[in-house]
């Protein structure tokens, strides 16, 4: 008969809760390839497809706005009852994670920009845009009610993960395009945020952003060598930021539990 451990430890280490927040024309399936690992690494991890994309773009992108999404992921944190969240936003939803930093701070624990936008109060998606690329994007808007999916060319890809993303893609509803987004940006910069920097080829819509990081001077900032897909061209080297920064909430989490109950 095999004995029992004399001091058997009854309360494993607790993962970190993560919420990823996709970019245009995207869902929660482009978050497919990190998922494993991370929720492997013990924690809780949540791939949100915002109103009208993904698996629900049959939705009528009529109504929705930018509120619309950060309304959609402020959901999942509440309705999950998650606490001390990573939130990790690509490409577009750097605009949905800094609203939902915003209007409920008090459950983040950091913010993660993967390639994605950085806004500053007042801003718009479409403001980090050339005049050109404003004019075609609205004339869209204006003939379908959406934005059509944009081959996902210029991005790096190989041909199959081409296809892989491409096939998947939806329409993006457009009424997210000019909506502006005002925020308390002293109060957003006191959270922990990251920039990921992907750079082979470097996305012309992220110029903006990778710019106003460096000025900023407050943001840890990392560099991929891939194209604006590292969730599927680049899963290692994402993970190898994504996974300590995850660990690093989750140590801070416990801490504090301990310190509390001390």
């Amino acid at each position: 008969m095999s004995s029992q451990p004399s001091n058997p430890d009854p309360t494993p280490a607790r993962g970190a809760d993560v919420v990823l927040v996709h970019g245009a024309w995207g869902g929660a399936w482009a978050w497919r390839r990190v998922l494993g690992p991370l929720r492997e690494a013990g924690h809780r991890v949540f791939a949100v497809s915002v109103s009208g994309t993904g698996e629900r773009a049959h939705q009528s992108p009529k109504d929705i706005t930018l509120q619309t999404h950060i309304d959609d992921v402020k959901a999942v944190i509440e309705c999950e009852e998650l606490s001390r969240v990573l939130l990790v936003g690509h490409s577009y939803s750097g605009m949905v994670i800094t609203g939902v930093a915003d209007q409920m701070a008090d459950r983040l624990a950091g913010l993660v920009y993967v390639d994605a936008v950085v806004p500053t109060s007042g801003e718009c998606w479409s403001s980090g845009h050339t005049a050109a690329t404003q004019t075609d994007r609205r004339a869209l808007i204006a003939q379908h009610g959406h934005l059509p999916p944009a081959p996902p060319t210029g991005m790096g890809l190989k041909a199959d993960d081409f296809d892989w993303v491409a096939r998947r893609q939806r329409p993006h509803p457009g009424g997210v395009y000019d909506s502006p987004l005002a925020f308390d940006e002293p109060a957003w910069r006191r959270l922990p945020r990251t920039f990921i920097d992907c750079n082979r080829p470097a996305l012309l819509t992220i110029a903006a952003s990778r710019q106003r990081v460096r000025e900023q001077g407050d943001w840890a900032i990392h560099e991929i060598p891939t194209g604006h897909f590292p969730m599927v061209s680049a899963v290692p080297a994402l993970l190898d930021i994504l996974l300590p920064l995850a660990a690093q909430v989750a140590e801070d989490g416990l801490r504090d539990e301990d310190s509390k109950s001390s």
